[in-house]
């Protein structure tokens, strides 16, 4: 098969070929960039008939050359079985967000350098609702992008992939419908974080006022299920007083409402196809307290959920884009109580949001969860596409630099981020070799990291896009250079989860 495409003159991606179900396939480099080739083995040439392009003669058959649509994302999904996204169940896995649809591939090297799938399960389509808002994206866009770089780069063991933080149930429609596995529901408009200080009277009137209905439950029922009552999980002891449980209630009531009723949309929409679904309770101003999450997970049962990973809120700060802040032997001692309660009710994996550059973080998680972990990654991929453009244009990186400290004030406000404009120097005030070093420095990386939304749909005086296209023909004209500052970076990530 490669010996047809040779003749015919044909730059082949050696990584991507492949021979699968009657006919070879590969990515071959054509005058508009890379394209899609399909050659069938003898007669097989109905093949062709799934993927769109133009057919070209050869000595031993036809080529189909065609461009990487969505319709071709789609039949190579379908015609490659490692390239559809499954659920991973239990498996300790991470997510590997990209925000710009150009990552994959350096991310694949990076899940091969600590030992590939059998090591870690990787989830390499992945992204939120908010951040498909915020780059312009759907979610056929977000899948298909993942597809073209495993494909071009090989890759052969499988991915999830996860619609993350979703809120709605079109949302779940939106991503169910182009094969997404995992949904992660975000219920987080439904906790009441104000209940970790009311007093008695206020918490009986919120718990008075739950969706009962939704909860197929009474306020008495709760109290005869809990009320008074004392659990030992390995070596927690969890006790319901009535405090504790009117402050679980209130808090956390809605939440499980809103996280059944999603389940059950899910499950009825996705009909015989295979997901798995993810409860996320991270962005929350206060930490989800051990009886909170036996609260949650104890109800989340008894409606008939299903879940394969939880997400609380930890003790401290997990930040975007920077290392935990935060007394690490509290967040210990409150990693090993909700692994012990994942192990208790499930087991489940304890899910790391926000889980970006949290090197402190993952020998503590890796310990204590026992492999019953899920690394969730997005913004710091976007942040190393800065670091590379900051290596191949510096006059460029300090415009963007320079526009993300005028719109940080305003886009800090949907994230939990600490980092100071007085903090971070002022573009003008750098020397070009001085650029790339602002990504090492907390400030100005939460700063870059929060406005990459701002930055992507920016546009000039022209109309045109001010930053985003001369972000991307940088890193298409010199992929490699992005692609070996990820692997780096996630080796980084991943290296502690693995055994």
């Amino acid at each position: 098969m490669s010996d047809r495409w040779t003749s015919l003159g044909m730059d082949v991606v050696p990584a991507s070929r492949v021979e699968a179900n009657g006919a070879a396939l590969a990515l071959v480099r054509g005058r508009s960039g890379l394209e899609l080739a399909v050659a069938p083995r003898g007669e097989a040439t109905r093949v062709l008939d799934a993927f769109e392009g133009e057919t070209v003669a050869a000595s031993d058959g036809p080529i189909l050359v065609g461009p990487r649509s969505p319709r071709n994302a789609a039949a190579l999904r379908r015609h490659l079985e490692w390239l559809r996204p499954r659920p991973l169940g239990t498996r300790t896995s991470a997510g590997l967000g990209d925000r710009l649809g150009l990552a994959t591939v350096g991310h694949v090297r990076a899940v091969r350098a600590v030992g590939g799938a059998s090591a870690i399960a990787p989830i390499f389509p992945q992204q939120s609702i908010r951040e498909m808002t915020r780059t312009g994206r759907t979610p056929t866009e977000v899948l298909d992008d993942a597809t073209w770089g495993m494909f071009a780069e090989g890759w052969r063991e499988g991915t999830g992939a996860d619609a993350d933080h979703l809120k709605t149930t079109a949302d779940i429609d939106a991503c169910l419908a182009v094969g997404f596995s995992m949904f992660t529901i975000d219920p987080s408009e439904h906790v009441d974080s104000s209940a970790d200080a009311a007093h008695l009277a206020a918490l009986q009137a919120k718990v008075a006022a739950l969706p009962w209905a939704d909860l197929a439950d009474s306020e008495d029922g709760l109290r005869k299920r809990l009320l008074g009552r004392s659990f030992t999980v390995e070596h927690l002891r969890v006790v319901f007083d009535e405090a504790v449980l009117l402050r679980a209630a209130a808090k956390y009531g809605k939440a499980v409402a809103h996280v059944a009723r999603m389940s059950r949309h899910l499950l009825k929409a996705a009909g015989s196809t295979p997901v798995e679904l993810e409860v996320s309770v991270d962005e929350t101003e206060t930490p989800t307290s051990p009886a909170e999450h036996y609260f949650v997970a104890s109800e989340l049962q008894r409606l008939g959920v299903a879940w394969v990973s939880l997400a609380p809120r930890f003790v401290g700060r997990f930040e975007k884009g920077v290392d935990y802040i935060g007394d690490l032997a509290l967040l210990s001692k409150d990693v090993a109580a909700h692994s012990a309660l994942a192990r208790h009710f499930g087991p489940y994996k304890l899910s790391l949001h926000s889980g970006s550059d949290k090197f402190s973080v993952y020998p503590i998680a890796a310990r204590l969860a026992k492999g019953l972990v899920h690394l969730k990654t997005a913004g710091t991929s976007y942040l190393e596409a800065l670091r590379t453009a900051a290596a191949l244009d510096p006059p460029f990186f300090r415009s963007i630099y320079a526009f993300a400290r005028e719109r940080y004030e305003t886009d800090k406000a949907s994230y939990h981020v600490s980092a100071e404009l007085g903090k971070a120097p002022l573009a003008a005030d750098l020397p070009e070799s001085d650029l790339p070093g602002l990504l090492e420095h907390f400030d100005p990386r939460e700063i870059l990291h929060v406005t990459f939304g701002s930055v992507l749909k920016e546009t000039g005086p022209d109309g045109r896009l001010r930053f985003k296209e001369r972000l991307f023909s940088l890193l298409r004209s010199s992929p490699e250079a992005y692609a070996d500052n990820l692997e780096r970076h996630f080796v980084k990530h991943l290296r502690p989860f693995v055994g």
